[in-house]
């Protein structure tokens, strides 16, 4: 993965890889310029997130034989399991730094250590509409009508520049909403002209007011002359060999450039389409090379989760001209499946998804419906364009393309469920995720795009969207397992039996050791019921 597109570091999957590639023989495409990189183990799963002044002098120390010998136990295993990174060029290690921070959060590598609780960057907060606002840190970002700068990389160098905003625009830096002459007896910043002294009326709010935006507009980038000024302070200063105050104004300048230095803001919400990817030009590259009737505008991709025959999910997720559509997500419980099955499931959820679209398309065709020689597909069609509710909005319709994470055997399962439902000509296609093979119904070779295609990155970020999902559905299902208790699974065991049980013996340990006949002694427990919890919990 080239650099250049920071929203496909939010859906990035790799391929299982059997055997370890050489990684070295990467290292030349690797620039001499700051960014991050990612490091992925076998499975795809990004392992380690680290960032670099000069990615490829970075990337080069951990492929060098002499590094896995000499490295810590953490950082050898952490080389013994790398087989994939990928690497983004970034602007500045400030930027590099933002963007480490926000993958970390995202990811949670196993390997990494720093940032990976919820503690962030610091924030600038004014807000103008208290009655004499000041500037003062915070590390989140809430909707309360204040104006926010930042966040800042370099906690130092922001400090720095609030202390020196405070004193060059004499804004307060006391606490108090409303200060007030009691406060101006524990303060001096007045005395020693720090401060415009809002607390005894000595300046109007106006003018107050215009110095906040002053330094606002310092904050936002508007400060060569202030820096200019401070250049030139340092220059006369070495002129006249006063090398201490030339110092520290060296020192000012460089943590102001480092504070007001224009750098990109990396967001963790979804659906946010980083520079470098244009969704509208992916579609129609998408259906030019999959010989689609219209561009997919529309696309919705089904993916499996079961990683354990518990708690089988599917989740649906759907695309609207190239970007998420995130209102129009849907999860699944699978119902009918037992077992680890993903061809099986994977026919279930296509056929509940289309099947409740066709009874909503049904409810708008209204008792014409009944009558019509059209097929299902042609149907919902012609209703996209005649149809809409009365607030406006379209009903759910038929996607252009359908996605199916995985390869034949999803891919049949899934047509099958569709001619059930008369939707046969609805465009699907499968993406298997070992060598991102797009497979297509009636052909038995696969299509392979390049990896640069925006085509085949397009088909990526959706399928890993449904991946995240899904998985992050089966997650929470299996949270709230944890929080059951066996006794939940027995047959005929209800709420206030299990609480009469653990009242009873106190624990489900105790509960164990006891026989048939003393389960019996606990109220509502019958003789046969006593038997079969005895012998569930045996045998579970």
């Amino acid at each position: 993965m080239r650099g250049g597109r920071i929203s496909e570091i939010d859906t990035l999957t790799f391929p299982v890889i059997r055997e370890k590639p050489d990684l070295n023989s990467r290292l030349h495409e690797v620039p001499h310029q700051p960014g991050v990189y990612l490091m992925h183990d076998r499975l795809g799963r990004i392992i380690y997130v680290g960032k670099a002044r000069d990615l490829r002098r970075r990337l080069s120390n951990y492929f060098q034989p002499a590094r896995s010998r000499m490295a810590d136990l953490k950082t050898r295993a952490l080389i013994r399991s790398i087989w994939h990174f990928e690497y983004h060029i970034l602007r500045s290690e400030a930027e590099a730094l933002l963007l480490e921070q926000k993958l970390i959060k995202e990811y949670r590598p196993k390997y990494n250590v720093s940032f990976r609780d919820d503690k962030r960057f610091l924030l600038l907060k004014v807000h103008p509409g208290e009655p004499w606002p000041r500037f003062h840190l915070t590390r989140t970002r809430k909707d309360d009508s204040a104006r926010y700068f930042g966040p800042f990389a370099h906690s130092g160098s922001l400090r720095a520049t609030l202390n020196w905003l405070q004193r060059q625009f004499g804004l307060r830096a006391c606490r108090p909403l409303v200060p007030d002459e009691n406060d101006y007896r524990h303060c001096h910043n007045d005395i020693i002209r720090n401060c415009s002294a809002p607390c005894t009326a000595r300046i109007t709010r106006n003018d107050y007011m215009q110095k906040v935006q002053h330094a606002c507009d310092f904050l936002d980038g508007k400060a060569r002359e202030h820096l200019r000024e401070i250049e030139t302070e340092m220059l006369a200063a070495a002129a006249e060999l006063d090398f201490e105050r030339a110092t520290d104004l060296r020192d000012m300048l460089m943590d102001f450039k480092k504070t007001v230095q224009p750098v990109r803001k990396f967001t963790r919400g979804r659906g946010v389409v980083g520079e470098g990817v244009k969704p509208l030009e992916d579609v129609a590259e998408l259906g030019e090379v999959l010989d689609l009737p219209r561009p997919p505008r529309v696309m919705e991709c089904f993916d499996i989760s079961n990683i354990s025959s518990n708690h089988i999910v599917a989740s649906m997720v759907r695309f609207k001209d190239g970007v998420p559509d995130s209102a129009n997500y849907r999860r699944y419980r699978i119902r009918t499946v037992k077992g680890q099955n993903d061809f099986a499931s994977m026919a279930e959820v296509v056929r509940r998804r289309y099947s409740r679209v066709l009874l909503d398309s049904r409810a708008h065709a209204g008792e014409d419906a009944d009558y019509s020689q059209e097929s299902p597909l042609e149907a919902m069609r012609r209703l996209e364009q005649l149809r809409a509710d009365p607030s406006g909005q379209a009903f759910v319709t038929i996607p252009d393309l359908v996605i199916v994470d995985g390869g034949k055997g999803q891919l049949s399962s899934a047509c099958e469920e569709l001619q059930r439902l008369g939707l046969e000509d609805l465009p699907i296609v499968g993406l298997a995720k070992e060598r991102e093979e797009i497979y297509r119904p009636g052909n038995s070779e696969p299509l392979v795009l390049p990896h640069t295609m925006g085509a085949l990155k397009l088909m990526q970020r959706i399928r890993d969207e449904a991946h995240r999902w899904a998985n992050g559905y089966h997650q929470l299902l299996m949270k709230r397992r944890v929080a059951e208790s066996i006794l939940d699974d027995i047959p005929g065991v209800s709420a206030s039996r299990k609480a009469a049980l653990l009242k009873t013996f106190g624990s489900l340990a105790r509960l164990r050791k006891q026989t048939a006949d003393s389960l019996t002694a606990v109220p509502g427990i019958s003789r046969t019921l006593a038997a079969n919890i005895a012998s569930w919990l045996e045998t579970h």
